[in-house]
């Protein structure tokens, strides 16, 4: 099983694979603007569909022409379908075959997310990625659980693209793409059904979804290793939801071109950095988190960012096998802080912190998609 590196061309641009996508649910990239983004060189942004239509709403979005130019956005969005947000309403959602009614968690209101809202809103907010609604189960669940679910799941994926299809003229992004997601949980025969049942439909892209929900590597790896051999090697594969940095090494061996995850923004707020301790991307070692908040930076005159790559202590520097960017402000930004002084802004609860870690762990994920991308190249991985 080799990796194979494909193009997703999007209105907003070439989508080299593989990529990862930092996660802006609302609009935004927490603590960074889209500037911000822009200067690490992200070509997309994840978005979600339920808290864009709950907040700021379909009528705002229409008014701006879309998301990209409410944020002055000029790369790709993805959106997620909002199905993983809603089936996490415990006790505020009832599951229909039509789809989800459910109470939105700022007002309490009876709201009804059905396959073809989805697709609606969706293309209100001009995604250039957009995911069908799915059911989300949570494990462990019994097979009887996930079967229904999968049944449900292809109901929802064939209702989704007919409106899909039905809306494109007069969106505001008619080349929009639509991705199936396969479900079925761990269940190896399960999974195979959904994707063939998928594939059978037809969309742009697949994604993986009901993983990154607590089962290990192992099990992941394993719904990836059969599904290979059933989705078109020409479309791109989606892993929804993860993962670790040597996670995600091993999923792009197992023919992954798409990723997101929480963890670089979420772990920068706490105070987790991450960096390369080394070039052989094959050991599971090649990274490591270091914690700013702990005594040892309090004296550190390291800068944050060396400009021969990744962030570094007051030993010496690795020789980091940095890929430049077009736009090198980030790193020159980065390079005139030392740990000692985000260790300082975190300790005094100085919103700076989240924005100069934050900046650090995007562009560790950004920097690592592009060492992969190039060990693929040369037959490394």
């Amino acid at each position: 099983m080799k990796p194979v590196l494909k193009t997703v061309k999007t209105a907003h641009g070439d989508l080299h694979t593989p990529f990862f996508m930092p996660i802006a649910t609302r609009g935004a990239v927490k603590t960074l603007s889209s500037f911000d983004v822009e200067r690490l060189g992200s070509p997309i942004l994840l978005s979600n569909t339920y808290h864009l239509w709950l907040r700021p709403g379909l009528e705002v979005l229409r008014t701006f022409g879309g998301l990209h130019k409410f944020m002055d956005w000029k790369g790709a969005i993805l959106t997620d379908s909002g199905g993983f947000q809603v089936f996490s309403l415990a006790g505020m959602r009832k599951l229909t075959e039509d789809g989800v009614e459910f109470q939105s968690h700022i007002d309490g209101a009876k709201m009804m997310l059905t396959p073809e809202k989805c697709m609606e809103i969706q293309r209100v907010i001009g995604s250039d990625i957009c995911m069908v609604l799915d059911v989300c189960t949570k494990l462990p669940a019994s097979d009887s659980e996930l079967e229904d679910a999968l049944e449900l799941t292809t109901k929802w994926a064939k209702r989704s693209k007919k409106e899909f299809e039905r809306l494109k003229e007069g969106s505001v992004n008619p080349d929009a793409k639509l991705f199936g997601i396969v479900q079925g949980g761990t269940n190896l025969e399960l999974r195979k059904q959904s994707a063939r049942e998928l594939v059978e439909i037809g969309f742009d892209g697949y994604a993986i979804g009901g993983l990154s929900v607590g089962e290990t590597t192992e099990e992941a790896c394993k719904v990836l290793e059969v599904l290979d051999e059933i989705l078109p090697k020409d479309k791109p594969r989606y892993f929804m939801g993860g993962a670790q940095p040597h996670e995600i090494i091993e999923y792009v061996k197992r023919g992954i071109d798409m990723f997101d995850c929480v963890l670089p923004t979420r772990n920068a707020r706490h105070g987790q950095l991450y960096r390369f301790v080394h070039d052989d991307l094959t050991k599971p070692d090649f990274y490591e988190q270091i914690q700013i908040t702990n005594e040892k930076w309090k004296m550190s005159k390291a800068p944050l960012l060396s400009l021969r790559g990744g962030i570094c202590d007051d030993a010496a520097i690795s020789g980091d096998c940095f890929v430049p960017r077009n736009d090198k402000s980030v790193d020159e930004e980065l390079s005139r802080y030392t740990m000692g002084y985000l260790r300082h802004l975190f300790t005094i609860d100085e919103m700076l912190a989240y924005r100069l870690a934050t900046l650090v762990n995007v562009r560790f994920y950004l920097e690592l998609i592009e060492r992969i991308r190039a060990a693929v190249k040369e037959g490394i991985l």
